[in-house]
């Protein structure tokens, strides 16, 4: 059996899989177009995206703004096929410039989440207004339950006469930030596979008495084609995957960072607990063992990119820490990761990882697999 397609209204990609959003800069035009290419939907994350910026210092929102551009436009340059999308987190400063730069900029989908994003479709309203014309970007949030699927549906449609486009699922095996407390990431009642259903069932009223399709997307701990084939028994119309690109080429992190995944067993995979108040899935390092001692401190902070960092009494600057990783500095920061990524062996390319994908896939629903 062949790998579904995936649509969003009237967009449709050739594969059900998202290329999940990794920042900082893990993500930006090489690897999203390289999965867009193979049909699936690339993602840009633009957490810090200006972060390369002579500039950046003195105007670090004109940076982010400018970064985004050049990622967006440069991905496009290389895309043949596919869709391209955003990740935009919530807890971002400057998280409606980068959403209304992203619509500007055409971009396919955005993914939202770190927070609900309630007015994400009154910035899609603005720029269509500005621009005089209907844009065809679609909202898809990212949520960790039936409830807050539920809220959102009901909130953009009192205020804007809307509902999401679809939603992603993300549950507690997801790499970086997660959206549950520490002590419930084991709980059966927070797995993927419970909150799945729970969101493809409070989704179904809503596509009933409106007439339109929301996808519900499977995402954390999606490592195989088996893997999918679950998710898609499960309800779910696709999956989004991040720590199985890592090891690309086409992943726009520097060797360093992908040789860390390569090199990582199973108890190398550790929750730390983020300045920006957030459990979190990352590879252990001496960076996160010295902040475990105590031997780092806070520093004046530089970037202010996001709402909910207690940089007064941080230990460390989360946006330093990720630039360098991304750039194969491990010493002085450390590697996202999600719950499989003790798995990574190798670095292949995106074509060949797409492929292996689905072949793993056509095993598992085969005839012989299902009986």
């Amino acid at each position: 059996m062949n790998l579904p397609k995936l649509t969003f209204g009237d967009l449709t990609a050739k594969l059900p899989i998202i290329q999940g959003g990794m920042g900082v800069g893990i993500s930006l035009h090489g690897l999203a177009s390289a999965v867009a290419n193979e049909g699936g939907i690339g993602v840009i994350a633009t957490s810090m995206i200006g972060m390369n910026d002579p500039k950046r210092a003195k105007d670090p929102e004109g940076s982010d703004r400018r970064g985004l551009v050049d990622e967006i436009r440069k991905a496009r340059a290389l895309m043949t096929d596919g869709l391209l999308g955003v990740n935009i987190m919530c807890a971002l400063t400057n998280y409606g410039d980068m959403v209304r730069t992203s619509i500007r900029e055409g971009v396919d989908v955005i993914i939202s989440g770190a927070g609900l994003p309630v007015d994400l479709p009154g910035y899609l309203r603005e720029v269509s207004d500005e621009m005089k014309e209907d844009v065809r970007t679609k909202l898809v949030p990212i949520v960790s339950s039936g409830r807050a699927a539920n809220i959102l549906c009901r909130k953009w449609l009192k205020r804007f006469d809307c509902l999401p486009d679809g939603f992603v699922v993300e549950g507690p095996k997801a790499g970086g930030h997660l959206g549950f407390k520490a002590e419930d990431l084991e709980k059966p009642e927070f797995q993927l596979e419970t909150i799945l259903a729970d969101v493809v069932k409070a989704v179904i009223p809503f596509r009933e008495k409106h007439d339109k399709d929301i996808p519900v997307i499977a995402a954390g701990g999606i490592y195989t084609g088996k893997d999918i084939a679950d998710a898609l028994a499960l309800g779910a119309s696709g999956v989004q995957m991040g720590t199985r690109f890592v090891a690309t080429h086409e992943c726009d992190a520097d060797i360093a960072f992908k040789q860390a995944f390569i090199d990582a067993k199973k108890e190398d995979i550790t929750i730390i607990q983020s300045p920006v108040g957030l459990p979190g899935r990352a590879l252990k390092n001496e960076f996160l063992a010295a902040v475990a001692s105590g031997d780092k401190k806070p520093k004046k902070c530089v970037h202010k990119c996001l709402h909910s960092c207690a940089e007064e009494e941080a230990p460390y600057c989360i946006a330093n820490a990720l630039v360098s990783a991304y750039r194969g500095k491990l010493k002085h920061g450390y590697a996202f990761c999600g719950a499989n990524a003790y798995l990574v062996d190798k670095i292949i390319s995106v074509k060949e990882l797409i492929q292996t994908l689905k072949d793993e896939y056509e095993v598992a629903t085969a005839p012989a697999a299902t009986a």
